[in-house]
């Protein structure tokens, strides 16, 4: 009886931590960049330095993310900070702005089009 009751509240302990982990928090900070594909690239531009200024990273920020020894990932509870987990979500933000400033070749000069005599 004492080990059903010692099983038991080990999993209860367990499932308390889930939807609140460390991996599934830092998951949820990597964002599509499709979402910024319609919006003008001078704007997405001014709209990114502002967020990376806003949170001091750099423009060029990208995602990071723990390494919990032995897969206990999902289990760990996220001790981040507020601040910590807005910076966190602002570089997943950040980084999906770049993608879509890569995809679309935003802020790289246009091509010179040559002339040429047809011939």
């Amino acid at each position: 009886m004492r080990w059903n009751m010692m099983i038991l509240a080990s999993c209860l302990a367990t499932t308390g931590c889930v939807g609140n982990s460390a991996s599934e928090r830092q998951d949820a900070n990597v964002e599509s960049s499709l979402q910024y594909d319609s919006v003008p690239c001078d704007q997405l531009l001014a709209q990114r330095n502002g967020l990376a200024q806003q949170y001091h990273l750099p423009t060029t920020a990208k995602p990071t993310f723990s390494n919990p020894a032995m897969g206990f990932g999902p289990f760990m509870p996220d001790m981040r900070t507020k601040a910590q987990r807005d910076s966190d979500k602002a570089t997943g933000e950040i980084d999906a702005m770049n993608r879509s400033m890569d995809r679309r070749d935003c802020g790289k000069p246009d091509k010179q089009k040559k002339f040429a005599l047809p011939g």
